[in-house]
């Protein structure tokens, strides 16, 4: 329990301090299912008329399908089932997907969501990303990720949560990179694909966002890059310049 919460009672005794007052004159709304625009990427309503062949492209066919293993979905081994399943994921409002389209080639490249949508404890979560090659080695997908944390805070929510397997290394390492806090594992938390599946929780707060900000907007800059795209500074030295 922090110091700030112990300064709050209730008949004698410790709770937690009030919530922002603009949450309790206003409610936070549901994410409203609209186009975000960066530098380097959109991140466009799916639509399977509009994103279900490239993201075949990037994301499909038996080469792709250990991309899938932590993903509620097995994965699409055709072009009629992707086509099937993206059609199905843009009717939903929970989770509410997105296409993460590269701006340099206008491709989807991936997909994320906002999930787990609570608006009455503002809390909201970004999940079932998946990502092909050609967002990597880019800014596309960090910055993809900034702009849904961004929006969420804008929105008045006061936590940002990021769940994953936790067998799955590279969800974990990227929790860790983009700025979320670990809090811990829930055993058999769910059974995914017949599996039992121990579940890592990270959040990012709204106390914790204006240090992580920095950090996206710091590395994203383009002075961060050289003229061949490479990074000169890592994200987490970027976000630790502002506790200096």
């Amino acid at each position: 329990m922090t110091q700030q919460k112990q300064q709050h009672l209730e008949h004698g005794q410790p709770v937690g301090p009030p919530a922002p007052a603009r949450d309790r004159d206003a409610p936070v709304r549901f994410p409203p299912h609209e186009a975000l625009v960066g530098k380097t990427v959109s991140l466009v309503p799916l639509s399977a008329g509009a994103h279900a062949a490239s993201l075949y492209a990037h994301l499909g066919g038996e080469e792709n399908l250990w991309r899938w293993t932590y993903m509620m979905s097995a994965g699409w081994r055709d072009g009629r089932e992707c086509e099937e399943a993206c059609e199905a994921w843009s009717k939903g409002t929970d989770p509410q997907f997105y296409a993460v389209v590269k701006q340099s080639s206008g491709e989807a490249v991936g997909m994320m969501s906002y999930l787990s949508v609570v608006p009455a404890h503002r809390r909201i979560e970004i999940g079932s990303v998946i990502l092909g090659d050609a967002a990597k080695g880019s800014r596309v997908g960090t910055e993809a990720y900034a702009l849904l944390v961004e929006r969420a805070f804008a929105l008045g929510y006061l936590r940002v949560e990021w769940k994953a397997n936790a067998f799955n290394a590279r969800s974990l390492k990227a929790a860790r990179r983009l700025g979320f806090t670990f809090e811990g594992i829930f055993r058999k938390h769910m059974v995914v694909k017949g599996r039992e599946r121990d579940t890592a929780y990270f959040s990012i707060t709204d106390e914790e966002w204006p240090a992580v900000k920095h950090g996206f907007d710091a590395w994203l800059a383009d002075d961060n890059f050289d003229g061949q795209g490479v990074q000169k500074r890592k994200l987490e030295e970027c976000r630790g310049e502002s506790k200096n």
